[in-house]
Parts: C-alpha cells; structure tokens; sequence
C-alpha cells in the first residue's frame, strides 16, 4: 500500500484592512473567514449565521414553473403521478421527501427507485412501460434522467408527461420533456448550481406548497429539511452556499426528529440524534442508507425513511445495520482485487482501471474511491457482464472525469455524473478502446503534472496558542465537509512524547506531543505506518477537536498529516 508524502498549503496571513474589516472577530476566526473568501464583516456574517444567498426563489429556475402547473393540474384532477428516484441516498431522500410532499398535498402518487441489479442506473424505457400501464400520467424524476434522451422519447410515445428533476451535468442535448430542472443548464439564472438531486426535489415541493390553497393542516416544506440534509452530505454536494444553509436548518430537525425510521436508524448506530454532526451523516447514517441499493434494493431505505410503524422502522434498521457490514467486507475485498488488476500491467498508470465479472456493481464505486485516494490517480472499476461492463469513476481535482467520459460518448451506452465522480455503462466489444482512450486522455492531462494531495491549512499556530475558547469559534463554521472543509492548524517542532498503533489492525496511530510548554494528545488516523519511523521532533497538521469518551471531554488534535521537522512542505 503506497505512502503518498502530501504538498502543504498554508494559507498566507489576511490583509490588514480585511482583518480591519473583520474587526471584532478574534484574528483566528478572522483568518479562516479570510480564507474562505469572506473579507467583508457582511459576508462573515451571513456565512457565519448559515443564510443563504440572495434569488433562491424556486421560481427563478428554469422549468420550475412548468412543473408546478403540470403537478398542480394533476393534484387538482387526481392523475396518477409517479416519483422516479435512484437508488442511492440521494435519490432515496428526495423520492420519499416528494412522494410526501404530494402525499401532504393530496396527490395520487407513488414512489419508482429502480434495482440497480435488474435495471441499471436511471430511467429505463420498461420501467415507464409499466408505469404507464398501471395509469400513470406524469412521470417526475429525481436525480436523474438529464442525459435520458432514449427514455424521454419513449415517455412521450406512451403519452406520459415526464418532468426531469436531476443535477447532474448535462450533455450537449436536454431530452425531450414536459420540462427540465437542472440549475446547471444553459440559460438557467438560478444562483446556487450546486444544489443535490434531494435539493432540487425541496426546492420544487417549496414551489407546490406556495402555488396549493392554504390549508391549516399542510404541512410546511421545512419538515422535510431532514431528508435534505441527509441527502446533500451523502452525496457530497459542497457544503457552501444555499447547500450549507439547508444542511444546517436540516441539522436542527434531525437532532429533533419525528421521523420514526431515522431515530430507529440512528439507535442501531449508536448515534446520539441531539449531538447528529454532518460528519455522522457522512461516515454512519449515508453508508447505511446507501447499503441498501448496493447490495438489493433501495426500497429499504425508502421504507425506513418513510414508515410511522415503530416495529417497521426498528426492524429496517437493523437489516440495514447487517447490510452495512456486508458492504464494508465487500468493498475491502475488491478494493484489494482491484488494486491488483489495476497494477499488474502498468504500475506506474495514470489512470487506474480494474474490472471482473465477480465484482459486485453495487460497491465498484467505493473501490474506485479507495483506490483514487491511496493513488491519487483517477480510478474506474467495473463489472464485465454477459454483454455490458458497467463502472464507477472517481478522480482527482486535476481530471475532470465526466468531461472526460463525454470524450467517449461514441463508444458508451450510457453515463454520467460529476466532476470527480461518473458512472457508465458500455458494450463489451468497445471495452478495450475506452480503456486506451481514457489512459490517453489521462496521460495528455496528468503526465507532466506533480500529482500528490494538497492539503490546505487555515493558520500556523505554536502549539501553546491552542486554546479551548477556539473550539467555540470553530463551531461557527458548522457544518463543515465537502466544499466547506472544516478548520485546520499547521505547529512545527513538537516533541512526540509517546506513541502506540490502535484499531483492528493497528493501522491508527495515537500519540502525545508538546512544544516544551503545552500537552496535547493526537490522534492519527490510517497512520499506523508510522510508529517504527516517527522521527524525535515532527510537524503536524490537524484539525482541533473535543473527544468525548466514556462521559469524559478531552481536547485532542485530529492529525491530518506528520512530516520530520525541517521537511518542505
């Protein structure tokens, strides 16, 4: 397993008129505001008080308004409506917060989420078959169905009125539907482009709940801030902008929440709902949402968010706790199989790729994750299938990986996704020219570049400066992650006093460091390797951090990265 040595960036210290500007924040606080592109006291304060920004108005996105009088029609003369959602916690969440919603406005609707094993990702012509046949009228979809153009013409064929709801990139031509919403699409003056497919769906029932008549027993559209958060977190839509103001709102209903399967969800984790973080939603209730769809049908999941039966609910929860675990053995087994696939031709690859019949396609995207991270490389890993090998992408800031997959188009069947995450389906006898072509496209982009991590810091700090009011300074900037990352430190020179490996299989490392003045204990996570090396002095970056075990709050750094004192950073 590779040791990458990471490129250090520490910020540089703020102007002196921002930190003017910033008056009457402590001059840490003030440096993190800086760096996060806050340099007046007007945007600090909206980012530090979690408000979104200006023109959010649903209404302001293209299509929206379409949808809403088809919807609104279909309400009004109780046409049956068909919720379309992917099968992972994104699709999840916003399926069961629409199918609510419309359920909370009288609709006649029902949920579709497809099995990822029998029908593949997104819409399928079958699926609208059966729709229709069952006296479906209007098609909604959620995250996903923007580059559906086959399945769009069938919709109309059946004589189905499909709205498309994704936010996904799109490609060079929208299907042919009832209406589009998709922020990132051309002509679209929505502000927030970054919005998850759980976003769009809030931001539609908002727009319903307006246009319906009032009624004192409608519910209001922030019941539903739960689902919205979970959503965004698991799908690692940046936390910054209108995302971060709905995750944190949403944080408020979860640590409060009515919903029966989440409370029963959070119990079998061991999840304190009053202390949930969006980090819990990242690392604990995301993957056990997701579990379901990887490995039978997401149907579990939606079950579990949506029930009011306590039995149900508890009963869900466990089975998704098993899945969970399931899903963690599958996912090191072919991380494994796959780095060895990946390897064996061409170690030094710029581009990974590993694919076999017996890899399970519902965690193909974990291993690729694993693989781009340990490599930083982008990584593909598939499953060849009788006919079709279908695969899961993950890359690096350096590589746009659907730009790249939209380079291939002539020889795919299907894909889509993000910037640092797609997926695709192809035909096995065009398998080995997309190979060639992505490891070309790969080398043209990658081959005269430094590819290692860069790991940014906010401020370098002597260790003896950290002090415990920080960590209420630190809680401003919550909810912290993708997009928003949360506060880190740069102190040089410590001494390790002590040092042992923890976990299963010793791959942590806790330690205790001091600058000669002040004590902290740290710990390093998946940097075990480093117990028989650790030089006398080190520099370390980290996050600072309360630990609370067994009833007891401890102050502890959170080590991101060690190198020997005197290395470049």
């Amino acid at each position: 397993m590779p040791t990458l040595t990471k490129h250090w960036q520490v910020a540089t210290r703020l102007p002196a008129e921002v930190e003017r500007s910033l008056h009457g924040y402590p001059f840490i606080l003030c440096q993190i505001l800086y760096n996060r592109g806050h340099a007046t006291a007007e945007t600090a304060r909206q980012y530090l008080e979690g408000r979104p920004p200006a023109g959010t108005d649903p209404l302001r996105m293209k299509g929206m308004p379409e949808a809403v009088e088809r919807l609104s029609h279909a309400i009004r003369h109780s046409e049956a409506i068909a919720v379309y959602g992917d099968y992972d916690a994104d699709g999840v969440t916003a399926t069961a917060l629409l199918v609510q919603a419309l359920t909370a406005m009288g609709a006649n609707v029902r949920e579709y989420i497809p099995n990822r094993f029998d029908e593949g990702y997104g819409l399928n012509s079958d699926a609208l078959g059966t729709l229709k046949s069952n006296g479906v009228q209007v098609v909604i979809t959620v995250d996903c169905g923007i580059r559906s153009l086959e399945e769009a013409e069938r919709a109309r064929q059946l004589g189905i009125d499909l709205i498309i709801s994704d936010h996904h990139h799109p490609g060079k031509e929208l299907p042919g539907s009832y209406s589009v919403i998709n922020p990132k699409q051309s002509g679209d003056l929505y502000p927030d482009k970054d919005l998850a497919g759980v976003g769009l769906a809030y931001k539609l029932a908002c727009a319903l709940f307006s246009s319906q008549p009032p009624s004192p027993f409608q519910l209001h559209p922030s019941a539903f801030l739960d689902l919205v958060a979970i959503g965004t977190v698991a799908d690692l839509a940046p936390l910054s902008g209108e995302n971060r103001a709905l995750v944190r709102a949403g944080l408020k209903v979860i640590r409060q929440t009515q919903r029966q399967g989440l409370f029963s969800l959070m119990e079998v984790a061991g999840l304190a709902p009053g202390r949930v973080t969006a980090g819990d939603i990242g690392f604990i209730i995301g993957p056990r949402l997701n579990a379901a769809g990887r490995l039978d049908t997401a149907l579990a999941a939606y079950e579990l968010l949506t029930t009011e039966d306590v039995l149900q609910a508890g009963q869900i929860a466990q089975r998704l706790e098993v899945q969970n675990r399931e899903r963690q053995q599958l996912t090191r087994a072919m991380q494994a199989r796959a780095e060895e696939l990946a390897l064996a031709e061409n170690p030094d690859a710029l581009l990974l790729f590993a694919a076999h019949p017996d890899f399970n396609p519902g965690v193909v995207g974990l291993a690729a994750s694993r693989l781009s991270e340990l490599y930083y490389r982008p990584a593909i890993v598939a499953q060849i299938g009788e006919t079709f090998t279908r695969g899961s992408c993950r890359s690096i800031a350096e590589f746009h990986i659907t730009k790249a997959l939209d380079y291939c188009a002539d020889l795919l069947e299907h894909h889509g996704g993000h910037a640092a995450a797609a997926g695709f389906t192809i035909s096995n006898k065009n398998l080995p020219a997309f190979i060639e072509r992505m490891q070309s496209l790969a080398a043209q982009q990658l081959g005269a570049l430094d590819l290692r991590p860069t790991l940014f810091a906010d401020i370098e700090i002597p260790l003896s400066d950290l002090k415990a009011e920080i960590l209420a300074y630190l809680e401003w900037l919550q909810p912290t992650g993708y997009g928003n990352r949360e506060a880190m430190f740069v102190s040089r020179g410590l001494q390790v006093k002590y040092s042992r490996t923890v976990g299963k299989d010793n791959s942590h490392l806790k330690l205790t460091v001091s600058d000669g003045r002040i004590t902290y204990d740290a710990i390093a996570f998946r940097q075990g390797h480093w117990q028989n090396q650790i030089p006398r002095k080190i520099d370390l970056m980290y996050a600072f951090e309360k630990n609370e075990f067994n009833g007891q709050e401890k102050l502890q750094l959170n080590v991101r990265d060690i190198k020997p004192s005197g290395t470049p950073d």
